[in-house]
């Protein structure tokens, strides 16, 4: 690189910083957030070099039309932590002063100095940013929904207990439909078998078997506590309300995971992915999306653990040695790797043992689950490396 641009990036403008290979401030300017601002930041840059490849652009972003544009034009781009940054700024003020232009002036001095110690954006297909968009909402939208069931949750055991005794699991389109027809303790009073049946019918059950029937009955037959019945009322016209919330978030779920999946299986890595024990489609996309289809991205498999949370961190120093569980991680990919290694030990007799044998030497579930996944990651590499599928025998067999 010869040519080092800084970017403090705002939502309405930015602050750009230009330096040379010696360290020289060629220019500081401001850009709008707009095409305007963009084709600006290019003339700026074409005044001193005609080669794009050989500029190094420094941000505290990896997504977003900035970085989009800035790599469709063939820059090279860094995304660079915060926490870096603000390490870095102390180099130029100890004082503790910071400015936007100043830190844009921070940001192209350390990716002069120390890009090597950085991440590159990696080169990724157009198919991996669509499909890690569609990740992501999905992923969102899960968390949404145990947000808002959580919520139903703790306002049904402020009056009406016996509904999480009917059903454990709030989110059924049966628990759905059943409180929203009854959603206090005197409408569920009155509900008869006939009336069960059919709100399971609307919730696209076949039949409602005779034992769910009677057992239903049951719960909302038993003693309880009541309140006032115009506070009932109030409270049972606010359980709809969340009820409301949390159908639409259902819907958005469902709709999120049809794109997921079909977007999934149009990847040419769907196939390896999917043969690894544990991974569905879901999993498999949030595996593709997040760790990219770019090759020149991970040199190895500890490069992928390292991104992904599972290898640990070693801190030493003297005769002190302690090793702690990573905490500069992609938290996404550390979420699907622990999923997946909790899959996986139902999938494959070989992650089974695996994971019994970690426990066997005291390690506990959630470090024995996290060696799993880094065991898992290095056999995702390899076939991912080797264009091959997952082999069971292979994956497991005994080190010479």
């Amino acid at each position: 690189m010869e040519l080092f641009c800084g970017i403090d990036w705002a939502e309405h403008h930015h602050d750009v910083a230009l330096v040379n290979a010696g360290g020289d401030v060629l220019a500081t300017f401001r850009i709008s957030d707009d095409p305007a601002g963009f084709a600006r930041l290019v003339s700026r840059i074409g005044r001193h070099t005609m080669v794009l490849g050989s500029v190094g652009v420094a941000l505290e972003t990896d997504r977003g039309l900035l970085v989009a544009a800035l790599r469709e034009i063939g820059v090279q781009v860094f995304s660079i932590n915060p926490k870096s940054v603000d390490r870095y700024r102390d180099r130029f003020a100890v004082s503790g002063a910071k400015s936007d232009a100043g830190d844009a002036l921070v940001l192209a001095h350390l990716l002069r100095t120390d890009a090597r110690q950085h991440r590159q954006i990696a080169n990724d297909s157009q198919q991996v940013l669509a499909l890690s968009a569609l990740s992501r909402a999905h992923q969102d939208a899960v968390r949404t929904r145990l947000r808002d069931a959580g919520r139903l949750r703790s306002h049904l055991r402020e009056y009406y207990p016996a509904a999480l005794t009917a059903f454990p699991c709030l989110t059924t389109r049966t628990a759905l439909g059943v409180l929203w027809e009854a959603p206090t303790p005197m409408a569920a009073r009155q509900l008869s078998a006939d009336d069960l049946r059919r709100l399971g019918r609307m919730a696209g059950r076949v039949s409602m078997p005779a034992t769910v029937v009677n057992r239903l009955l049951t719960v909302f037959a038993e003693p309880q506590l009541r309140h006032p019945p115009a506070v009932e009322e109030a409270m049972g016209a606010a359980t709809r309300t969340i009820l409301a919330t949390l159908r639409a978030t259902e819907e958005a779920v469902q709709r999120a995971e049809d794109e997921l999946v079909e977007a999934f299986a149009r990847h040419p890595q769907a196939g390896i992915v999917a043969s690894l024990p544990g991974v569905g489609p879901i999993l498999g996309a949030r595996l593709i999306s997040e760790f990219g289809d770019d090759k020149t991205r991970y040199v190895n498999a500890a490069a992928r653990r390292r991104y992904a949370g599972v290898a640990p961190v070693t801190r030493a120093s003297g005769k002190s040695r302690v090793v702690l569980m990573r905490r500069a991680r992609n938290d996404r990919l550390f979420d699907t790797c622990r999923m997946w290694a909790f899959n996986a030990i139902g999938k494959s007799a070989g992650a089974d043992a695996y994971y019994r044998a970690r426990r066997a030497k005291g390690e506990h579930h959630e470090a024995a689950l996290r060696r799993l996944g880094s065991k898992l990651l290095g056999q995702l590499h390899h076939c991912l490396e080797d264009v091959i599928p997952y082999s069971e025998e292979l994956a497991w067999a005994p080190t010479p």
